[in-house]
């Protein structure tokens, strides 16, 4: 969790946000891969570039309050669904960071632009409250990585 110059990070650094995937691969996509590869036919990432990354299920102990992204909400919004799907964060940013204060949501649920998989940005204000996790895996000891990495088209390169 952190400040950071993501799709739905404060502008004003007013708040963190903590990404949260449904799956491994979309995961895997949204953090390491993003569009690296584009335009590439050798998709391969080193074991090396893998190795300090970690990953743990974190589950909701209560409802969480979300913003729906991912079909009309934007449209009903009248805002541009270039906050939700575009590569250039900056309408993003300034949506969520808009709806922070006035809005007693704890985050925004949004379609991966990778994987169209659901993916959720919670608010630093939920994240304790109502959220748990399992302890941290490192990502190369993970058993379903391979199986997550060529579901997205990608391999691993081991270290010699």
């Amino acid at each position: 969790m952190g400040f950071g110059h993501s799709r739905f990070s404060s502008p004003s650094q007013a708040f963190k946000l903590l990404y949260l995937a449904r799956d491994l691969a979309t995961a895997i996509a949204e953090t390491i891969v993003w569009d690296r590869f584009e335009g590439e036919i050798d998709r391969v990432l080193d074991e090396g570039e893998i190795e300090n990354w970690a990953v743990a299920e974190v589950t909701a102990t209560a409802p969480l309050t979300v913003l729906d992204l991912r079909t009309t909400g934007l449209l009903r919004l009248g805002v541009s669904t270039d906050a939700a799907r575009a590569k250039e964060h900056r309408e993003g940013r300034e949506l969520s960071e808009a709806v922070y204060d006035p809005f007693a949501i704890d985050g925004l649920l949004y379609a991966s632009c990778l994987t169209a998989a659901d993916c959720v940005a919670v608010y630093d204000r939920a994240v304790s409250e109502k959220l748990t996790s399992s302890p941290a895996v490192e990502l190369i000891r993970q058993a379903d990585l391979l199986y997550a990495l060529r579901s997205i088209g990608v391999s691993i390169r081991a270290r010699r």
